[in-house]
């Protein structure tokens, strides 16, 4: 992990850093007998077809606005106090979300980190239908929109221990860590390492070898090491065994020296993007945008930053790869394809028509965890159309504040882990990152047209309407050059040649093991 661990409760603990995916498990997981080709989970996004139950069994809608989950029987909680090993039961579960949204149990409003989620919006109640039986009811009868808010990876559903936390008032210590799930917390060294061992009374077992308890591992070490080349010296003398978010310059060098480890490739969460302000002038006129999109030479960048392993093509809101939602590239017509084209001739023809015949100065800010290289590339090409961009790095802490939570900015940004192209999680979360005042909305963007357009993605009935709704959007916004796109490269992965059963699916980012209760309890290691 890049960064220290800072959240040791799924329900207020400020930050995002965390490993409680580990002890504290989900309702639903991944699907382990699936055959990759299908599906291989390389994208945040589940298709509800591709769901599998992890504490839940099984599931159903008995009406368009009720949605009822049946617990697997026999589930035990760790045997740690308070808990001392008792049965998994609906009461749980009812629990998490009454405390995670404000439904009940003493919470009467959800805490700042949960109060923009969709439950947080649309979750009329959770109750208990005797021990196994959990009915959720709904303000919206968009089935779609249910399953992808329940089903979704980094939802509000990891089910902590209701005893845990009346007995301590929160979860923030992280000697107060408990779960139902494959690993056990032992140790925590802030700054440096957490340790988990295996918990012998797991409930789960292999899919593909059900005769087989998991977790296979005895023990899982996370190491905190925020300096990359610290973690590629480690990696490279075989100290740890997954190394995730490797950017691409140090994944040749590490295939010289150790051709034996693998380098597992995915898609990235979201497209490299400049955000401009589009309240605030130049970045108000259409024509500068469009401009500044037509200054950047895309299959240039493929080809010199990123080795010709990326796309070379522009994003709308929807990643290229979210197969069959959004609108992908290759259905854009060429007109617009043309808009997005590297031609500076035609970029100084805009400016000019905007009434900057001389170009303009402008600034963007950066967060120093990302490489510099794209955007000192980008400032580049600007300046070849007489836009000085001048690039003000800012440490990731400042820059959060600054940006993501302040918009304090006075012109553009650039935010890797927060661009607002190219996203590969829920379809229709998707599309209100340009709505007027959302949270993350850094192009402060204010549109009554595309706002309308979440507005009908929450009033469909049908999954084929909410698919049309979500295309309409996204050519919307790629007509509106509201950001510019850059490239969504791949991301990649080492993996040491002993460590069996992980070919890239999405479970650990650098800031969290997202599923890691799941796929870490099936990994296994090959000793010979």
């Amino acid at each position: 992990m890049n960064s220290d661990i800072n959240n040791w409760d799924p329900y207020s603990a400020p930050g995002g850093v965390l490993i409680y995916n580990a002890y504290i498990e989900k309702l639903y997981a991944d699907n382990w007998t699936l055959n990759p080709s299908v599906f291989n989970y390389e994208i945040n996004f589940r298709p509800a077809e591709y769901v599998s139950g992890n504490l839940a069994e099984s599931w159903e809608f008995t009406d368009q606005q009720t949605y009822v989950v049946h617990l697997r029987h026999g589930i035990k909680w760790q045997d740690i106090a308070p808990m001392n090993g008792r049965e998994f039961v609906a009461s749980d579960v009812v629990f998490h979300y009454d405390r995670t949204f404000g439904l009940g149990e003493g919470y009467t409003k959800p805490p700042p980190l949960h109060a923009t989620d969709p439950e947080a919006l649309y979750l009329a109640s959770v109750t208990a239908d005797g021990d196994y039986t959990v009915v959720f009811k709904w303000k919206t009868a968009n089935q779609e929109f249910i399953l992808e808010t329940i089903h979704a990876i980094g939802s509000g559903g990891d089910i902590e221990a209701p005893e845990a936390v009346k007995a301590w008032g929160d979860l923030n210590d992280w000697h107060h860590a408990i779960g139902t799930g494959p690993f056990i917390l032992q140790d925590y060294v802030s700054g440096s390492s957490a340790t988990l061992v295996k918990n012998p009374n797991y409930w789960a077992h292999d899919e593909r070898y059900p005769q087989n308890q998991l977790p296979y591992v005895a023990s899982v070490k996370f190491l905190i090491m925020p300096d990359n080349a610290t973690a590629l010296a480690a990696m490279r003398s075989g100290k740890i065994d997954i190394l995730n978010s490797v950017p691409y310059a140090s994944v040749q060098p590490m295939q010289k020296t150790n051709p034996e480890i693998l380098v597992l490739t995915t898609p990235s969460p979201t497209t490299d993007t400049v955000v401009p302000r589009n309240d605030k002038a130049p970045f108000t006129d259409i024509k500068v945008r469009e401009a500044m999109q037509l200054a950047i030479n895309l299959p240039e960048i493929a080809q010199n930053i990123y080795g010709g392993v990326a796309d070379p093509w522009p994003s709308s809101i929807t990643s290229n790869y979210m197969t069959g939602w959004g609108f992908p590239y290759n259905e854009w017509p060429q007109d617009l394809k043309d808009q997005y084209a590297y031609n500076p001739t035609e970029a100084k023809a805009l400016l000019t028509a905007a009434g900057f015949p001389n170009g303009f100065t402008t600034d963007i800010i950066t967060d120093t965890a990302d490489p510099p290289d794209l955007m000192l590339v980008v400032q580049s090409y600007f300046a070849a159309v007489n836009i000085k961009m001048e690039i003000r790095p800012m440490d990731t802490a400042s820059f959060t504040s600054f940006a993501r939570m302040g918009y304090h900015h006075d012109q553009m940004a650039y935010d890797k882990a927060g661009d607002p192209l190219g996203f590969t999680y829920e379809p229709i979360r998707q599309i209100q990152r340009f709505t007027t005042g959302k949270a993350g909305n850094y192009a402060m963007t204010a549109d009554p047209t595309f706002d309308a357009f979440y507005t009908q993605a929450m009033a469909a009935t049908t999954v084929d309407q909410v698919k049309q709704i979500i295309k309409d959007a996204n050519e919307y916004a790629a007509e509106k050059h509201w950001v510019i796109s850059l490239l969504q490269p791949p991301q990649y992965i080492l993996c040491q040649p002993w460590l069996k059963g992980y070919s890239g699916q999405i479970i650990a980012p650098a800031t969290s093991p997202v599923l890691f209760f799941f796929y870490g309890s099936r990994f296994w290691i090959d000793k010979n």
